[in-house]
């Protein structure tokens, strides 16, 4: 049977219209979002990131910087520490020079059109089509993990990610309206976040039940295939606690590379070196537990070293002392977060 756009567009608005979830980005069915500035905001923080994580972030940040031109203002070190713990830190180093773009280039307020959109720093096609569609009202075909899902279980579709997604997107096409098209994108992916969940789907209550040629496989979840996952390879290396005066060394890592910009503890490079160059002199003890840590192409196991100096032998290095007392307020990402919790045990324990 095949799936008829305008019923599914139709019957999916209608559904909601009475369900959709309340966010503080979001404006009601029916509305466009006042503000481009919160929906690109939310949409940028969202990428690879749950909604529940998100929001006490996306609040934080709108209080502290509630327009586009405070956030440009921010500097650098300060936005970095407030984005610490949501990771993938190259989005943190775009949103400034986007929000940067769109205050010198474009008077402070967001382009409308999906075209000039993609011309912002850090701005790729997804975030240019659910700021287009959601904010102006536009018609654009967004398309996120949970509107991959939706879609390939309606047309059951046997090609596995990643390479199924040209057919996805031309799919997703077919089916946006050319009215409401951001009410029936937030829709979609409202469906795949809280109906057509990756496991358990709740195929009962899903008002595109009739339409969908994974349901009548009865076995909705194999949808959408998926290729075979490689392991991820394994990495070492090894990172110092460096404490002086109830104080501890904190670098500022390299603006461009892996964590870029965030404070950070020293550490070796992560290839395995087995005996590498302390960054000071000092009496070192290792934890006998590594620090582990999972990144998105490659997991990462840490020796932590701690010693103590007496004289500040760091003067010359990118970094500041600061107080342990105070390390929650050091927006350290999570990779030093977790060292930095690994120590407190060690130390309590003493």
């Amino acid at each position: 049977m095949p799936v008829e756009s305008s019923s599914v567009a139709s019957r999916l608005l209608a559904h909601y219209d009475r369900h959709a979830r309340r966010l503080p980005w979001r404006a009601l069915p029916g509305a466009n979002a006042a503000d481009p500035y919160r929906v690109w905001l939310s949409e940028v923080m969202l990428q690879q990131t749950t909604v529940a994580a998100v929001i006490p972030y996306f609040e934080k940040f709108t209080a502290r910087w509630p327009t586009v031109a405070d956030l440009a203002a921010a500097p650098d070190a300060d936005l970095m520490s407030a984005w610490a713990g949501l990771g993938y830190y190259a989005r943190a180093r775009n949103l400034l020079a986007c929000a940067r773009a769109v205050v010198s280039d474009w008077g402070s307020a967001f382009p409308t059109t999906e075209a000039d959109l993609l011309k912002l720093p850090g701005v790729g096609a997804y975030t240019a089509a659910a700021v287009a569609a959601i904010a102006f009202g536009q018609r654009a075909v967004v398309v996120d993990a949970n509107v991959e899902r939706v879609v390939a279980r309606l047309f059951a579709l046997e090609t596995p990610l990643p390479a199924a997604r040209p057919e996805i997107r031309a799919k997703a096409d077919a089916l946006t309206p050319t009215t409401r098209a951001g009410d029936f994108a937030q829709a979609m992916m409202d469906l795949g976040a809280t109906v057509c969940t990756s496991r358990n789907p709740a195929c009962g209550i899903c008002p595109l039940r009739e339409d969908c040629a994974a349901f009548r496989t009865a076995d909705p979840a194999a949808y959408p295939r998926k290729a075979a996952k490689k392991a991820k390879p394994q990495r070492s290396g090894h990172v110092w606690w460096i404490v002086r005066d109830d104080h501890v060394w904190l670098e500022r890592r390299p603006d461009k590379g892996l964590l870029g910009g965030m404070r950070g503890l020293p550490t070796s490079d992560w290839s395995a070196t087995p005996d590498p160059a302390p960054p000071a002199d000092a009496c070192w003890t290792a934890l006998p537990t590594p620090v582990a840590h999972v990144f998105t192409h490659f997991a990462l196991s840490l020796t932590v070293h701690i010693g103590a100096i007496d004289s500040d032998c760091m003067d010359h290095q990118d970094g500041e002392w600061w107080p342990i007392a105070r390390m929650a307020d050091a927006g350290l990402p999570t990779l030093f977060a977790k060292v930095a919790d690994a120590v407190s045990k060690k130390e309590d324990a003493l």
